[in-house]
């Protein structure tokens, strides 16, 4: 029996994908390789927005090779962004590759697995549109407890630093009923938190004409029993409107957290970067969420350093920054990335100057973050325990998991309380707050869940692989920085 590994870079469109990457193989027959086992088909999904994607990924495949010149009966496949970016260079340059695939043929990979190995040779395969929306493939999902549902791929819009439309496509939506069934068929399962994801959710609808499609989807997400969390990502400020702020506040299932992207506060570099708001439209976004939901925590991306970019249009980032004082960023250095508008822009900023201010909106975001998150301190919190969430539990006897506004706690558990699993809910007291998480040493209550079972349950599968930065920023501690031109699938 064939066994398989996929590897994950990039955005939570991609985590998704890569779900499907893994029902598919297992479909065919394929079953995961165990951890520290070399499998016999390797997939990379990959990015083509972080600066380093094609360094890291053909220094992935130079790893490999040996493996590969050692059995030859081992295949190799490249899929993703970079893929449908890179198409006609990558066997070139890694004659070892078996299978190269695009972002819209997902679901030809165990076929072209197949006649690579029967051909003997490369096979490359990549679609200019979609055959088959990703949501009708099989899924093999890392999460029993927590899913992604895609309400649509590809964007519309053409944001001057950002690949992502020419290799996703346009946008083409799901319909709502389609969404709710995966929505009821996951919860039926023990799922009890959903992301409802898209390049640009708030513009879900344009294609079959209904402009408050969103706002109706979140309200109806609102009536599914057992579904105790719905979130989504990622928005885009141009098409935010007053309807999707009532439906958050009025579903009681959506939650208080809201990823807005503001990219730059500065309306000079907006206009620049061709994002159709302007700083007054963004700040009364987070004017009225925060009159709507006054606890509403609100995340964001910001990139620094992009082209043209003055001393003053920076202090504009760093003020829109106090004013709507974000409890979490995905905060980027700008880089050129082929393809895009942006790359052969005058006035590049030079990267010392990019790294200094980098440093400064890193340092007012970290203080934003810590004194919103010290206003937690003494009230009760429902979390959602988690895997992976907290990498020093062992060492600190703690459990991890995320508050309904999303953001990170560690809590303590009393001696004599039965351990809960992951999927499990607990309500804590909130003892310390920092910059990136929340401390809870005052113990509530357990709440054993549907999802906790399914956890239980899937305790007979192969572990998972190690988690990925995701295009949505956790109200965490950051990952290590990369330059990035924005981040994929977030707006």
């Amino acid at each position: 029996m064939r066994t398989y590994e996929v590897r994950t870079h990039g955005c939570q469109m991609n985590v998704h994908d890569s779900e499907r990457l893994r029902g598919l193989l297992e479909d065919a027959g394929y079953v995961r390789a165990p951890e520290g086992d070399q499998a016999d088909v390797v997939v990379f999904n990959t990015c083509a927005v972080r600066e380093n994607a094609d360094n890291k990924l053909y220094g992935n495949l130079g790893q490999l090779a040996p493996a590969k010149a050692k059995n030859p009966g081992m295949q190799i496949a490249v899929g993703g962004c970079l893929a449908q970016k890179d198409r006609a260079t990558i066997t070139k340059k890694a004659p070892w590759v078996d299978v190269v695939f695009g972002t819209h043929n997902i679901g030809s990979l165990p076929v072209l697995l197949e006649r690579a190995r029967i051909a003997e040779e490369s096979q490359v395969e990549i679609l200019e549109s979609l055959d088959v929306f990703p949501s009708t493939l099989p899924t093999r999902r890392e999460s029993p407890y927590s899913a992604w549902v895609s309400v649509s791929v590809g964007c519309n819009n053409t944001c001057t630093f950002c690949i992502v439309p020419a290799l996703r496509g346009r946008e083409k939506d799901r319909r709502p009923g389609d969404v709710l069934a995966e929505v009821e068929a996951l919860v039926a399962e023990g799922v009890l938190e959903v992301t409802l994801l898209g390049q640009n959710v708030n513009s879900y609808g344009v294609e079959f004409g209904d402009r408050y499609a969103f706002s109706k989807l979140l309200r109806a997400c609102g009536s599914i029993d057992g579904l105790e969390r719905v979130r989504f990502t990622s928005p885009h400020p141009r098409d935010f409107t007053a309807d999707v702020i009532e439906a958050m506040a009025e579903t009681p299932n959506v939650m208080p957290s809201l990823h807005m992207p503001l990219q730059s506060g500065s309306d000079q570099i907006l206009k620049t970067m061709r994002r159709s708001y302007r700083r007054d439209r963004y700040l009364k976004i987070i004017s009225d969420v925060r009159a709507a939901m006054p606890d509403a925590a609100i995340t964001t991306d910001i990139i620094v350093g992009f082209p043209g970019e003055t001393e003053e249009d920076f202090q504009g980032t760093l003020d829109v920054v106090r004013e709507a004082r974000f409890a979490g960023a995905f905060t980027f250095q700008y880089s050129k990335r082929p393809g895009t508008p942006a790359e052969s822009m005058a006035d590049q900023v030079p990267h010392e100057v990019v790294q200094e201010r980098y440093l400064r909106l890193v340092e007012l975001q970290d203080e934003m973050a810590w004194d919103e998150n010290k206003k937690i301190v003494g009230r009760s919190v429902e979390v959602l325990i988690a895997e992976g969430e907290g990498r020093k539990d062992a060492a600190t006897h703690r459990l991890s998991g995320r508050a309904r506004d999303n953001r990170l706690v560690h809590f303590t558990l009393p001696e004599g309380v039965e351990k809960p699993r992951p999927g499990d809910m607990a309500t804590v007291e909130v003892t310390y707050a920092a910059p990136h998480h929340l401390v809870a040493d005052v113990f509530g209550s357990v709440r054993r869940t549907r999802a906790g079972d399914a956890w239980q349950r899937a305790q007979d599968t192969p572990p998972s692989t190690p988690g990925v930065m995701l295009g949505m920023p956790p109200i965490g501690a950051p990952a290590p920085l990369e330059h990035a031109t924005g981040g994929c699938a977030v707006n």
